[in-house]
Formats: C-alpha cells, sequence, structure tokens
C-alpha cells in the first residue's frame, strides 16, 4: 500500500532538522572544549608522523600555475596546506589566500631574498589577534626565509612541527595565547637567527630544558604555561635582558649563576611557582636590573644586605613568601626604586625608611608580616611563632637541581585567585576570558615587533610590518654569515649563492 504524504511528513521535518543542525556545525565557531580535544588529537597524529617533511615532498604536489620563482612556489604549497589546516577562520582573516600571489595575502609579507635580491620571498607572516583555529602543518618548514613569524592571540592547538628545523633565519617567534600542548618546543632551539621566542599563554608542559639558557637570545617569555621542572643551574648563561616565567609550576632555588647575568638582565618575572630556598646573595649583582618578581612562591630565609647592590631596580615584589628577619634599610633607599612589596611574609622588623609613608615617592607595602602593634594588618603572634622560632640560615642552606631533603618551610597563603602580570609588549597577546590577575608587572622593552594586524592590513600598517621585516632579514643576514655551512645544509633547496649572505 502507497504510503501518504502526511505519513511521511515527519520524517521529512527530521531529516531537515538533522540537515540544519549538520550545517551549523560546520559553520560555527568551534568551542574552547571542542578545540582543546582537536589539540590533543592532534598532538597524537604529530607523534606518530614526527611533524616533519621528506626531503622529496615539495617535487610530489603538482601545481599548473606559474610563478615567478621556485621559493614562491614552494610559500604557495605550504600556505595552501596552512589554510586547509584552519578549523575555524570567523572573521574570514585568510579569505584572500588563493592563487599564485602569495605576498597580498592577509598578513603575509614579501621582501628581496638574502642570497639574491632578485628574488622576491615570504619573509613574514602576521595573524596577530585574527582568532583562527587550526594547527601547523608540517608543510610550514617550506617557508624558508621567514624571519619573523607572529601568530599570537589565536585558538591554534596541536605542537610546534619538527619541520619548523628548516627556517634558519628565523629571528622571532611569537606563539603566545594559543592552545599549544605538549612538551618544550626544542625545535626552536635549533634556530640560529632566532633572538625573540614567545610562548606564553599556552599549555606547554614538562622540563625547561638546559640549552634554553645556552642559546642567544634577547627576550624569553614562559609564562602562563605548565612547566613543573627545577630552574636549570645553567640560567646565568643566558643572554637575554627579559626573562619571564610566571605562573608555571617551577621548583626548587633560583640558581646562584644568575649573578652572572649582570650586565646583560634587566627583568626577570618568577611569580606564582613553587620555588623554594634563599635568594642567591648573588642577585646584588644584577646593577642593570629593573624589575624582579619573586612573589606568590615559598622562598625563605632574609632579604641580604647585598640586595643594596640592585641599583637600577624599579619594582622589586617578594611578597607572599615565608621570608623571615628585618628588611634592610639599603634597599629601600635604592635611588630608582618606585615599588617595593614585601608583604604577607613573616618579617620582624623594617627599617625606618622601609615604613611606608602616606605621599612618599617610593611605594612600600608592609602588611601581613609580624611587624607587632606598631604597623596595621600584621599577622598574630600565634601566627608568627612557628616560622620566627625557627629561622632559616641561608650560609647554611644547601640548593641542587634535585627535591631538598630537609624539612619542608611553611607554604606562603594561597591566594584566592591565580595571579597573571599583564602580558608584557611587544607583541601583547589578548587576554583569555576571565583573567586570572594581580596587580600586572611593569612592561619590559624587549625586541621591537609589528603591532597585531587588523582583520583587513592597512597601507600604513603594511608598511610598518614590511620595513620590520626588512630590518629583521638585515639582522639575520649579519648572524648568519658566521653560519653559512649550516645554513647551506639546512636549506638544499636554496641556491649556492647563499654563501655569500
Amino acid at each position: 500500500m502507497e504510503a501518504s504524504p502526511l505519513s511521511s511528513l515527519p520524517f521529512l521535518l527530521l531529516l531537515l532538522l538533522l540537515s540544519a543542525a549538520g550545517l551549523l556545525s560546520l559553520t560555527s565557531a568551534l568551542s574552547d572544549a571542542e578545540t582543546v580535544f582537536i589539540a590533543r588529537r592532534q598532538l597524537l597524529t604529530f607523534h606518530e608522523h614526527s611533524g616533519d617533511l621528506p626531503e622529496d615532498f615539495e617535487f610530489g604536489v603538482q601545481i599548473d600555475t606559474p610563478f615567478p620563482n621556485q621559493r614562491l612556489r614552494r610559500a604557495y604549497i605550504a600556505l595552501q596546506a596552512w589554510k586547509h589546516a584552519i578549523y575555524s577562520d570567523p572573521s574570514n582573516f585568510t579569505g584572500n589566500w588563493s592563487g599564485a600571489d602569495v605576498c597580498s595575502y592577509a598578513g603575509v609579507f614579501c621582501s628581496p631574498a638574502l642570497d639574491d635580491p632578485s628574488l622576491t620571498v615570504v619573509s613574514g607572516v602576521d595573524l596577530n589577534g585574527a582568532d583562527i583555529a587550526g594547527y601547523l602543518p608540517a608543510e610550514l618548514g617550506l617557508l624558508t626565509d621567514l624571519a619573523l613569524f607572529h601568530i599570537n592571540s589565536n585558538r591554534f592547538c596541536g605542537i610546534i612541527p619538527k619541520s619548523f628545523s628548516r627556517l634558519v633565519l628565523m629571528y622571532e617567534l611569537d606563539v603566545s595565547n594559543n592552545l599549544f600542548v605538549g612538551p618544550f618546543p626544542v625545535v626552536v632551539l635549533g634556530l640560529p637567527a632566532l633572538r625573540y621566542l614567545d610562548l606564553r599563554f599556552n599549555n606547554f608542559e614538562g622540563a625547561l630544558p638546559p640549552e634554553l639558557f645556552d642559546k642567544e637570545l634577547d627576550a624569553i617569555f614562559l609564562n602562563d604555561n605548565r612547566f613543573s621542572s627545577y630552574i636549570p643551574e645553567n640560567l646565568g648563561n643566558s643572554t637575554a635582558s627579559v626573562i619571564v616565567a610566571a605562573n608555571n609550576k617551577l621548583q626548587g632555588c633560583i640558581p646562584t649563576s644568575v649573578g652572572k647575568m649582570t650586565s646583560t638582565l634587566n627583568e626577570l618575572v618568577l611569580l606564582n611557582n613553587e620555588l623554594t630556598g634563599c635568594l642567591p646573595l648573588e642577585f646584588g649583582l644584577l646593577t642593570n636590573v629593573t624589575v624582579f618578581d619573586a612573589s606568590f612562591n615559598a622562598l625563605t630565609g632574609v632579604l641580604a644586605r647585598s640586595l643594596a647592590g640592585l641599583a637600577k631596580v624599579e619594582q622589586l615584589d617578594v611578597s607572599h613568601n615565608v621570608l623571615t628577619g628585618v628588611v634592610p634599610e639599603g634597599l629601600c633607599r635604592l635611588p630608582r626604586l618606585a615599588n617595593f612589596s614585601f608583604s604577607y611574609n613573616y618579617f620582624k622588623g623594617e627599617a625606618e625608611a622601609c615604613t611606608p609613608v602616606p605621599r612618599s615617592e617610593v611605594l612600600f607595602d608592609d602588611k601581613s608580616n609580624c611587624l607587632g602593634s606598631s604597623r596595621p594588618n600584621q599577622k598574630s603572634a600565634k601566627e608568627c611563632a612557628p616560622v620566627i622560632s625557627r629561622p632559616v640560615d641561608c650560609s647554611r642552606s644547601k640548593c641542587s637541581s634535585s627535591p631538598s631533603r630537609s624539612a619542608p618551610s611553611p607554604k606562603p597563603l594561597t591566594p584566592s585567585h591565580k595571579p597573571s602580570p599583564k602580558p608584557i609588549q611587544p607583541p601583547k597577546p589578548t587576554p583569555k576570558p576571565s583573567p586570572k590577575t594581580v596587580a600586572p608587572s611593569p612592561k619590559p622593552t624587549p625586541t621591537p615587533s609589528p603591532k597585531a594586524l587588523a582583520t583587513t592590513p592597512t597601507s600604513e600598517l603594511l608598511t610598518t610590518t614590511t620595513t620590520t621585516v626588512a630590518l629583521l632579514l638585515s639582522a639575520a643576514a649579519r648572524m648568519m654569515t658566521s653560519t653559512t655551512t649550516h645554513f647551506a645544509s639546512s636549506t638544499p633547496h636554496l641556491t649556492t649563492s647563499s654563501s655569500t649572505t
């Protein structure tokens, strides 16, 4: 018997609803939960395939479109692979990523090749703030002329592919404020020209490799990840002027080698970790430091008088630790000091120069210590007694890269919210939803980089970023002169004229 049209109506309605739901799922932006799931799935994929490219990869791709040179052809392959690795682009930032003119793609910048100025090559990528979800395909290793790679404040996930080892001209690498996972991306440590490294606001985890601090970098941003190792003993080998490792799970002591950074270090931010032990006496040798923040840890002992050697320090924060003794006068009379917080510790005394005074040029914060009734908002005698009665002798305290066997020190009060320093320029990642912040650290001044691009780049931004890329390429060229052999072996597709870079 033939079914009536009415009996088929429910089935047709159900089919229509399912089709509409499927269409919506294809066009709507991914949620954070979905993106995290994809990130984990992508990590497993890269473990299987290593995230590298076979040497003959480019010759296996058939493209009929003519290109001015082979490097632009390879750039086209890389950028098209990247476009296909994008799950969500709500503002259609990559909408014009089609056709052979890769230099016209939004966020892509070209300039003359270092080894052959007659060739135009892709030398910079800047997708800052585009809110794109996706991953980094191995084909990006074909962009061997890149000096600048900025993708902060997006939703890229997975890992940094091993094929990035081919990007030997890379000068600035910024993947901050994304959803990357896995261990520290050691592939970046093999980039000979790299000077600016920004990994903050991701989900990297595990140990910090000692090789990081042997590399000649100008700025290192590691904050707001899941790193959980001891700080490597060779920290003092670093040439960086700015090191930010806040909001991780770093353990153990601050290495004494930090005193070797006298001529280079300007800012060191270690707040909200799990650091223990005493502040090393060698800190007093850091005569160029302007910002030091080790708040929200479990540091013990006293503030050594040698810290009066911090002649240029402006912002000093050791609050929320287990420090004892007396705050020394020399530290509070430093000539450039503007803000000094030693609150939420167990200090039993402070020099007169350290006492907060209204309308003072220096802002001191001494609350929640053991200063007695002479100062407001102090701990009770009952709270203070267990710590003050067992002072730590820093001259006998031993620190190493292994866990201490001594009795554990009292843990400072846990903040009700996770402190997070204000993202530090350049570039400035867009804060994530509902950020957990305390008072921000002052902005350092690392290597300049272009501002985040708008969805439709203006001619002014294009000129600024193109100029920056040209300057970075010039700097990379000077540094690569001493690494010509490595450059040639790492990029077999380049012409032999690269030896004259």
